[in-house]
């Protein structure tokens, strides 16, 4: 489905302004300067021990940062597409689960008035983030270590009110849901969640289906990379497979 087969205004607008029209592409020079730098690191990570096996690297074995950075990162493409999102949404308190290194998160953290919180399992991997961090100086960013599975239950066990979360972390179909039935309790009506690599298994598949059809999920956008939903009331239930 492309722009001319859509006729509600709030997905139209969505779609054409924010998804389909690649405004921001020029904006994020320096961080693709340090995806490159880590491409070319010689640096030796241990990755997480927590979640599913990835298809780049083995679990608690040394890998070069080099390869993670060619092949487990949030694509350029979906971050300026996250990053987007937040501006549609005037977002002020965003979720990251699954800081990797740390460069989609300096995406999300573009706005000096925001507060990005973002969660990773690897300790070795949090460093590499943090250094990022440094260097951009991004005062807005907090990383939270650890387990996930725990992590986040206490974290939304606060009262904060969440924008924006973006989910690319434990890529099987129990954690996911039960991530987002976490999630979801500090969610509003304006919120937006995106679920990263919706088709990488049949558990992420499985999980996709689920959450775009929870009662609280009015509309969803199926992009094949990544999924988004929203919780808008006044929208009617509509799911869409879009172009991206």
């Amino acid at each position: 489905m492309n722009s001319h087969s859509l006729q509600a205004p709030f997905i139209y607008n969505l779609y054409t302004k924010y998804i389909q029209l690649d405004s921001n592409k020029n904006n994020f020079k320096a961080i693709e300067e340090t995806r490159q730098k880590l491409i070319k690191s010689n640096l030796l990570v241990t990755p997480s021990k927590f979640g599913a096996q990835s298809t780049v690297h083995l679990q608690n074995e040394k890998v070069q940062a080099s390869y993670i950075a060619k092949k487990g990162l949030t694509s350029p493409k979906t971050s300026r597409l996250l990053a987007r999102l937040i501006e549609y949404n005037n977002s002020k308190v965003v979720v990251e689960l699954g800081t990797a290194f740390g460069l989609n998160t300096l995406y999300l953290a573009q706005r000096e008035d925001s507060e990005i919180i973002t969660f990773e399992g690897s300790e070795d991997i949090a460093n590499v983030a943090l250094t990022n961090f440094e260097f951009f100086n991004k005062a807005n960013i907090e990383l939270i270590k650890g387990n996930i599975d725990s992590t986040l239950p206490q974290f939304t066990n606060s009262r904060i009110s969440i924008d924006f979360a973006y989910l690319d972390a434990n890529h099987r179909y129990q954690p996911t849901i039960n991530y987002f039935n976490h999630l979801i309790k500090r969610m509003h009506d304006d919120s937006i969640l995106v679920l990263d690599d919706i088709y990488w298994s049949k558990e992420m598949t499985q999980a996709w289906n689920e959450i775009k059809n929870h009662p609280q999920v009015t509309q969803s956008v199926d992009l094949f990379d990544v999924g988004i939903v929203f919780f808008k009331p006044d929208l009617v239930k509509t799911s869409y497979r879009l172009m991206f």
